[in-house]
């Protein structure tokens, strides 16, 4: 196989039907049960020269770790989860479990993303079946239990130290409006827990009374105006991520909602519970708020400064609060070069170096210090009612993994 682009284009229609036959298995989470998705990936690849481990802490949550040898001692792991979030089928007007139409393949998962996940599996058989020594190691860790950031997949790999690469592709979707992008970064978290204490009266005398949820929404309305629109003091590495972020989600959100979801702090105001009826006046009430950071801001820094501010709200009290730091990948690092060069040679358009707006399966690898991104071409139909893929995305993703062995080699020894 001296072309792997070669290869993706002569085995197209046995990528489309591995991706149906993906998405005819049911891996809806909860409640997660991955097994017979496993049992079929290693049907798939059971007579090809690859090693193949099933991986599980919870037997109904198997992962499926593969490896194929190369040239070099480093290796380039990518990374698919096999789960997805239920569907309520009434809902749909095609097969949930997969249905192609014209060049559309729909069904749960097909763009999150059992799609990328096909087009990984396809990339193993082109290169086991190949005579075309790979220029490094090869990994694949296929993951359960993703769509609810549970313990049985990623987190149960890397807790057992079953992932050691020197880089890491995660095939999550992203794209939107049919604009490409390969996210570099994520954001960090506060979640917040806040209590309320006040003191119950009748709803008909409520200047006796001291109104919790009065005094719990007054103090989120605090914390939004002291830090909701504070610009945040970014570390500069971070500036040319967040640009390209802010040209990526302008044309959705427009540049000025853009540039306030990475440049100042988000809070959102989640859950809200209090009061017993309408005729009385609360006695406590509670809050949960997510906040939201750009990566290069330290997040313990705000939190403290957070804490100072509830402090000074009368009858609040932060009850529970976990959080976490943005990661990020510098832009000029090889592993980004060569996706973002390979990704634009493939498509022939802009792929856009961005931080995704959330955290997830990504975080946790840069955490262990791996390098990661994310890519995949898909649809902006995750998690939506007649989700779908396209089979040009397929192929593109195909290509573009097939491709990026030998990009990233390339780039990490300044070829």
């Amino acid at each position: 196989m001296a072309d792997p682009a070669e290869y993706v284009a002569d085995h197209r229609a046995e990528l489309v039907d591995l991706a149906l036959d993906l998405l005819a298995i049911d891996t809806s989470n909860p409640p997660g049960d991955t097994r017979e998705l496993v049992g079929f990936l290693e049907e798939y690849l059971s007579e090809l020269p690859v090693d193949v481990e099933r991986f599980a802490v919870d037997p109904a949550k198997p992962n499926l770790l593969v490896t194929l040898s190369g040239a070099s001692d480093r290796t380039l792991l990518y990374n698919g989860h096999l789960d997805t979030v239920p569907f309520d089928a009434e809902a749909w007007s095609f097969d949930p479990l997969g249905e192609r139409v014209d060049d559309r393949l729909y069904g749960r998962g097909a763009t999150d993303m059992k799609g990328a996940v096909a087009a990984m599996l396809l990339v193993v058989r082109a290169f086991a079946e190949s005579d075309t020594e790979l220029p490094v190691d090869l990994a694949f860790a296929f993951v359960s239990d993703e769509e609810v950031g549970g313990d049985a997949g990623l987190p149960a790999l890397l807790e057992a130290d079953r992932l050691e690469a020197d880089a890491c592709v995660i095939g999550e979707p992203t794209c939107e409006r049919d604009r490409h992008s390969v996210t570099v970064a994520d954001r960090g978290s506060i979640w917040l827990t806040l209590e309320a204490t006040g003191e119950a009266a009748h709803g008909s005398r409520p200047m006796l009374g001291e109104n919790a949820i009065d005094r719990l929404y007054e103090a989120v309305t605090t914390l939004r105006e002291r830090f909701g629109t504070r610009r945040l003091d970014v570390d500069p590495a971070i500036e040319p991520i967040l640009e390209e972020s802010i040209e990526f989600y302008e044309p959705a959100m427009g540049t000025e909602t853009a540039r306030e979801l990475f440049e100042t702090p988000t809070i959102n105001l989640g859950v809200l519970e209090g009061g017993e009826a309408i005729n009385s006046v609360p006695g406590s009430a509670r809050a949960e708020l997510d906040v939201r950071l750009t990566a290069g801001v330290p997040t313990p820094d705000v939190l403290s400064e957070i804490r100072e501010c509830v402090a000074d709200c009368d009858g609040i009290t932060i009850a529970d609060v976990s959080w976490s730091v943005g990661t990020a990948e510098p832009v000029e690092a090889p592993l980004v070069e060569a996706l973002a060069s390979t990704a634009e040679a493939t498509t022939g358009e802009r792929v856009y170096r961005r931080s995704a707006t959330g955290g997830g399966d990504a975080k946790k690898l840069r955490n262990a210090g791996i390098p990661t991104v994310e890519f995949a071409l898909g649809t902006d139909t995750v998690h939506a009612v007649d989700e779908y893929t396209t089979v040009d995305a397929l192929v593109g993703n195909a290509t573009i993994y097939a491709t990026l062995p030998a990009a990233w080699d390339a780039a990490a020894n300044g070829r």
